[in-house]
């Protein structure tokens, strides 16, 4: 990990750990002082002088919501529903409408005696060094960003240093962000407010293998990848794919999936049970390692896609499965990206048993002929791969090249040999450093609607036509035996033109897939830059619902705030 490396660096240096000085924070202190003051009427209705005002002021509140015991509750829990001159404060994370892509937060300076206990807690697994903060404040494939950077990062060893961190920081109502392979892109592990990150990446052990249960219980700073280097001597693997260097902790969070979900699902069915650290302290853990249960609240399920926002992840017990007896990975191209789609709906409707089918536009083959040094044919192409026995795969295949011919296909193509399928995965998993590389002075937005199956090749085509009529350099990847694609849009963030036109495609794409009963992240997750499209997906009571749990579980609203919840929900 490049965050491991830099911090070793910084360790072994001679530079040691500094507590905040008050030169570094008192641009932001006076920034402070003026925000708390311009909220005293709303949060400070306790002091004596200023009862004259804070009466009058509320007065009119009073009058037109005719009842005045909603606005009072607003006062005496101001977590429950955010300041209404929040945004004025620049203080509004995300919100509906939005289109900001610098998340602006309401900045605290961390205690020095809280940095005193965190010193206690860590000794030197920890940082004030401004490089590794701004690293951690700044996400790697992400073009969302936010005015502030962490003031702390924190490296736990271990499940009592988490929650010991989160204690501490639950005592001082200072904001806490759950960091992992930093492999997110909406903007989950921005730290709009400051406060202090939690770096889990020196969580990584295997706790147990149980390979007759076909169970394994591990850290939440182990990478998928790695992961699975440890698993395939036992002849198991663990099936989800997202991007390479995404850790377990992050993929619970995000409830993310990948290439493999048409055929073994997303995380949420692949975690038995888990063990998060709670706003103040406490350790739960979500369930037995039993494969079914009826017994109580799923808080498994809670927990994940949550991200960071109830608990930190410090164990998962994960669900494997036996590596295939013998695959075979095929493609094939087509004339448009809707016969494409056509096909990887009417092959599923076939019966086969996929493992994947991967969907990749013309633009996108020619950043990866142009990135690796291929020569693949430079129009829509699907990918599959089928698994079982050797037999059964190749009479899968002559199906799959029947449905092909069907519908316009041709130079149908497939790979046997172990190092020529590993290879042909290895470039559609590289397919995002593949786009970056061919406008290397922009940033990519990425796209992650996800569409009731028999909607994929309609919604694809709409998206296409829009894609290609903007002066934008755009490509196209699709997790296309599940409904779900992802749109690369290249652009430079700084040229407001260029960002405007990649927020207008992200709309259309989004509201078009909420009109065929889609969603605005297939797997991608929430964070900050999905916040706006939420209301209109889920609606009002559902958010309330979230909120409610989320106060009843945060109070002080430290864990991961700004994220996963719009912040025009109120209680």
């Amino acid at each position: 990990m490049a965050s491991s490396g830099l911090f070793s660096r910084l360790r072994h240096s001679s530079k040691s750990i500094r507590f905040i000085q008050n030169s570094i924070y008192s641009n932001h202190t006076t920034q402070s002082q003026s925000r708390i003051l311009d909220n005293t009427i709303l949060i400070n209705s306790n002091n004596k002088n200023h009862h004259q005002s804070w009466r009058t002021c509320l007065l009119p509140i009073l009058l037109a919501f005719s009842g005045g015991s909603l606005a009072l509750q607003f006062q005496k829990n101001p977590s429950l529903c955010d300041a209404p001159n929040l945004q004025e404060r620049g203080g509004r994370i995300g919100g509906k409408d939005s289109t900001e892509h610098v998340v602006k937060g309401t900045y605290k300076p961390v205690p020095p005696e809280l940095i005193g206990e965190l010193k206690a807690i860590c000794q030197d697994n920890m940082t004030l060094d401004h490089d590794e903060r701004y690293f951690h404040g700044k996400p790697q494939y992400s073009f969302h960003k936010a005015v502030n950077i962490p003031d702390v990062v924190v490296f736990p060893r271990s499940e009592d240093d988490v929650s010991k961190i989160v204690r501490a920081c639950n005592n001082y109502k200072v904001p806490i962000v759950p960091y992992g392979g930093a492999t997110s892109i909406e903007g989950h592990t921005l730290s709009p407010n400051g406060g202090v990150c939690i770096d889990m990446t020196l969580m990584k052990k295997v706790k147990a293998l149980h390979v007759k249960d076909m169970d394994v219980v591990v850290e939440p700073g182990i990478g998928w990848m790695e992961l699975n280097e440890y698993l395939a001597p036992y002849g198991l693997f663990f099936p989800l794919d997202p991007g390479p260097g995404a850790t377990i902790g992050g993929m619970c969070a995000t409830r993310c999936s990948g290439s493999l979900a048409v055929r073994y699902g997303t995380m949420r069915d692949n975690v038995i049970n888990l063990k998060a650290v709670l706003a103040d302290g406490e350790v739960v853990k979500t369930g037995s390692r039993a494969r079914k249960s009826a017994a109580g609240y799923d808080l498994t399920r809670l927990m994940i896609g949550s991200e960071g926002t109830i608990g930190v992840i410090t164990e998962v017990t994960l669900r494997l499965q036996k590596i295939p007896e013998h695959s075979i990975v095929a493609m094939c191209n087509f004339p448009t990206i809707k016969d494409a789609a056509d096909v990887a709906i009417a092959a599923m409707l076939s019966g086969i048993q996929v493992s994947r089918v991967e969907l990749l536009d013309e633009v996108q083959v020619k950043a990866i002929n142009l990135a690796n040094g291929k020569d693949l044919p430079e129009s829509p192409t699907l990918m599959f791969e089928l698994i079982g026995t050797e037999a059964y795969t190749r009479e899968q295949t002559l199906i799959v090249q029947k449905i092909v011919s069907e519908h316009n296909g041709s130079d149908f193509v497939f790979a046997e040999d172990t190092e020529a399928k590993k290879e042909l995965w290895k470039i559609r998993k590289e397919a995002l450093y593949a786009c970056l590389a061919m406008a290397p002075h922009c940033e990519a937005m990425t796209t992650d609607v996800c569409v009731p199956l028999s909607h994929l090749a309609e919604l694809i085509s709409k998206s296409k036509q829009e894609l290609d009529a903007s002066p934008l350099l755009c490509t196209v990847i699709a997790h296309a035996g599940d409904g779900n694609f992802h749109t690369v849009v290249l652009f430079n963030p700084e040229e407001d033109e260029q960002r405007k036109e990649a927020e207008r495609l992200n709309n259309f794409m989004v509201h078009a897939a909420l009109s065929m009963e889609g969603t605005c992240t297939g797997e991608h997750g929430v964070g900050t830059g999905k916040l706006k499209y939420l209301e209109k997906e889920l609606g009002t009571e559902n958010l309330r619902t979230m909120k409610k749990i989320k106060a009843a579980l945060d109070p002080n609203d430290i864990m991961n705030p700004g994220k996963l919840i719009p912040p025009q929900i109120c209680l």
